[in-house]
């Protein structure tokens, strides 16, 4: 068979890997937006059999011998060598783990997130950890097919940042745990910051209207998208045609919808620039988790935290919300929105702070896969961590232990990509201002369109071809750093506590 007839029969074996996993995907939003309760029992069947089907292609005979067969033919370009090179490595992976095994765990993220619906709502972590411990042995046992040389959790890693493991990570958090203590002890010896103005009585509706603006201005395609709420904002994507957005909204305080909504529309921006023609195919899927949170974080914080932000989207807010903010100047809204004080919502905690309770998750992470930490002592070591690293113990498990919908999806190993993304982040954007001059001007009059032009050409249209690390360097020439957070975090509090 020749050459193009090879490839174009890869192309429909991971199509059709792709068609059933995000078949999938939308039965998992359609499970977290809008199913009925009772549905949860067919719905846990249904997803174990999609996923085993999709795992019999991504390691049946076919797949494997077409690209076994392609690696030593001519006249590929780059991207074909790429997809192949990376669809060789993810067989490899794949067929580590049996089709049961893959169905197993699939039932279990169902039952595990239904549990965990219902921990929330009876504020008893109790519910929760019967089927939090089953995901967690299933995990080990992963651990234990993938295979891991220092580290168990290392195998976990992997899995949303190739090539990450426990020794890179410490290096990382270790950074953490020494330079940003010094930042907050220079914060609380300022003149403190009000965040009044966020926590008033802001209609469920008029917050809505104002995030589907943000979101327009920002790029987000709406005939390719949507937005909806859940219990937890996520996004997922079908194909660059279909992203869905959810946020939540809390009407005595304007902040969580605002920023789930900017982070995910972040997110859901990268999902909508990958290239549609790689739909399937390792170019068409994002670089790393690492990668995916940059841009998320991107938008949230160094745009959308920024005052070149609000000084366009100031006004338009007041007018949704004349009477809670006619009176509260850009200056002192652009205070409190960038506010630092240690709190219990990972999700809603100031950009400082937060990487403390990545900090805390990766550690009690690290401590299930090793068995140093047993699901039983979770909520107990939950709270002596906030007490250690924040100083503030959570009132209660929803507030706690309960918070974060990951563990109950099996999601080990995604938290400290959130650090990363951040760094990522800080980094990317110092750069796009130094290649784009006009942008702080563009951003202070709303128009996004430079920055995501040039998002889609540095990161988005690459899909997985180059490793995070080697994305970084082609779009600023050096390895992730994190003094380009560091620096971005001194300038933006000198402004903020003088």
């Amino acid at each position: 068979m020749e050459t193009t007839q090879l490839y174009n029969q890869y192309t429909r074996l991971l199509q059709k890997a792709a068609d059933l996993h995000n078949a999938a995907a939308l039965l998992e939003w359609d499970h977290e937006v809008y199913m009925p309760a009772k549905g949860a029992e067919f719905r846990g069947r249904q997803l174990a059999t999609l996923a085993a089907m999709a795992h019999e292609i991504a390691t049946g005979t076919a797949l494997e011998e077409t690209v076994n067969a392609l690696k030593t033919s001519t006249g590929l370009d780059e991207k074909q060598k790429s997809n192949l090179r990376l669809s060789s490595s993810d067989i490899k992976k794949n067929k580590k783990l049996p089709t049961a095994f893959v169905e197993a765990l699939a039932r279990q993220t169902t039952e595990c997130f239904n549990a965990w619906i219902d921990a929330r709502r009876l504020n008893d972590y109790s519910v929760f950890e019967p089927f939090l411990t089953k995901m967690i042995a299933l995990k080990q046992q992963q651990v234990a097919l993938y295979g891991y040389k220092n580290h168990p959790y290392d195998a976990l890693l992997d899995d949303y940042e190739q090539g990450a493991t426990v020794a890179m990570l410490d290096v990382v958090f270790n950074d953490i745990k020494e330079k940003l203590p010094p930042v907050l002890a220079h914060i609380k010896t300022a003149e403190q910051v009000a965040d009044d103005c966020f926590h008033q009585h802001f209609p469920k509706q008029e917050q809505w209207d104002f995030s589907m603006e943000v979101l327009r201005k920002m790029g987000f395609n709406f005939e390719a998208g949507r937005q909806d709420y859940a219990e937890h904002p996520f996004t997922t994507s079908f194909s660059p045609d279909d992203v869905r957005l959810t946020t939540r909204v809390s009407e005595d305080n304007f902040a969580p919808l605002l920023w789930s909504t900017i982070h995910e529309g972040g997110h859901g921006l990268y999902e909508q620039g990958l290239p549609a023609e790689q739909y399937g195919l390792p170019g068409g899927s994002a670089a790393s988790l690492g990668i995916h949170e940059s841009q998320s974080r991107l938008w949230e914080n160094c745009a959308g935290r920024s005052k070149d932000f609000w000084t366009g989207f100031y006004p338009v807010l007041q007018g949704y919300f004349p009477e809670q903010l006619a009176d509260v100047s850009l200056d002192t809204f652009f205070k409190a929105m960038n506010k630092v004080s240690p709190s219990l919502i990972r999700t809603e905690a100031d950009e400082v702070t937060y990487h403390f309770h990545v900090l805390i998750r990766y550690e009690i992470e690290k401590g299930l896969m090793d068995n140093s930490i047993h699901p039983k002592d979770l909520q107990t070591v939950w709270n002596s961590m906030y007490e250690k690293y924040l100083g503030i113990t959570p009132p209660d498990a929803v507030h706690g232990i309960l918070q974060d919908v990951h563990w109950s999806h099996g999601s080990f190993g995604y938290f400290p990509t959130y650090s990363l993304g951040s760094f990522y982040a800080a980094q990317f954007y110092e750069h796009a201002t130094r290649q784009l001059p006009g942008l702080p001007q563009q951003v202070r009059t709303g128009d996004f369109t430079a920055l995501l032009a040039w998002l889609r050409q540095n990161i988005h249209v690459h899909g997985r071809q180059y490793t995070s690390e080697q994305l970084c360097e082609r779009m600023t020439g050096e390895p992730l750093n994190m003094d380009y957070f560091m620096t971005y975090i001194a300038d933006k509090y000198a402004e903020v506590y003088r």
